[in-house]
């Protein structure tokens, strides 16, 4: 028996642009938080039928330590807990930046318990 691919469904333009209204309505909500530590969060492409999303790290979270952490712990958990249909979230940082640079614009405040 051949194995079968199941195309994500087409969802009608209507609820493409509200599930991406909602995504960055909920984006510009996460980002005063970043940027308090002189960082930012950038959406870089999200795919709203899959429910796939990139994000990515900006500024002084080139060079933070917990960078991972505010990824995973922070922007995926807050994201999948708000809006059902986001069924992963992929991100990185800015590494075009220069470290040095990067570790100059904030140190992260925040550290998460475990």
């Amino acid at each position: 028996m051949d194995a079968v691919t199941v195309e994500p469904e087409e969802l009608p333009a209507e609820e493409q642009q509200r599930r991406m209204g909602e995504l960055i309505e909920l984006i510009e909500m996460m980002r005063p938080a970043v940027q308090a530590d002189g960082g930012d969060l950038a959406l870089v492409r999200a795919d709203v039928c899959s429910g796939v999303v990139e994000v990515e790290l900006r500024g002084s979270c080139s060079s933070c330590a917990i960078s991972a952490a505010t990824l995973q712990g922070g922007v995926e958990r807050i994201l999948r807990d708000r809006l059902p249909w986001v069924t992963e979230v992929v991100g990185g940082v800015d590494e075009t930046i220069d470290p040095f640079e990067s570790a100059a614009l904030g140190q992260g405040g925040y550290v998460p318990r475990f």
